[in-house]
């Protein structure tokens, strides 16, 4: 659907592992983020999504194609047991690391994609998407029809095993993350500049 509305572009694809256990961190600067990854993706994804998106007829869809619902003032023992079950079966997790929509710069990251990394031993596959919407909290910030988007995955980033699970591990795990995260969409932001 995104194709018929857009001008979409996929770079990167062959990045993601064809088998076992994936986390996607993709950036998230607009509406169209998470429908573009299900769309995009080489593997189908189960993408953790704030359970206000859970209601009505949408709460319906988005529990029949794999979905979980993410409390983001406290997620709960549901929502993390679902998040590795999804890993723990050799499936694809999507972990917005930043939150929520923001300036998609993955300047702060929360600890969860960490967490899951470290404890599923996952590799984590950064992602940035361009052209989806600027900073909002609207539909009015969603991209004109035939705008162009482009959805760039970048080489997997696996933590060391072995490194604990104590807080202090998990900061350093998130840093090194968010350190991948900026590297690769300053790579993407580029190689956008040296096109124009």
């Amino acid at each position: 659907m995104a194709r018929l509305l857009y001008s979409v572009r996929v770079t990167g694809a062959e990045y993601v592992p064809p088998r076992g256990p994936v986390i996607m961190a993709p950036n998230h600067t607009g509406f169209l983020d998470a429908p573009l990854l299900m769309g995009t993706c080489p593997r189908p994804v189960h993408t953790l999504a704030k359970k206000e998106l859970f209601r009505g007829p949408l709460g319906w869809l988005l529990h029949g194609v794999g979905q979980i619902p993410l409390d983001r003032d406290g997620p709960g023992r549901g929502m993390v047991r679902a998040g590795i079950g999804v890993l723990d079966a050799g499936r694809v997790l999507v972990v917005f690391p930043e939150g929520t929509r923001g300036a998609g710069d993955f300047a702060e990251l929360r600890t969860g994609l960490a967490w899951f990394a470290l404890r599923s031993g996952a590799p984590v596959v950064p992602v940035v998407f361009a052209g989806t919407g600027t900073r909002g909290r609207t539909l009015g910030a969603m991209p004109g029809l035939r705008s162009r988007v482009e959805v760039v995955f970048g080489r997997p980033v696996t933590l060391p095993t072995g490194g604990g699970r104590t807080r202090s591990a998990l900061d350093a795990a998130t840093e090194q993350l968010r350190e991948a995260l900026v590297a690769h969409r300053e790579a993407v932001a580029s190689r956008s500049e040296e096109k124009q």
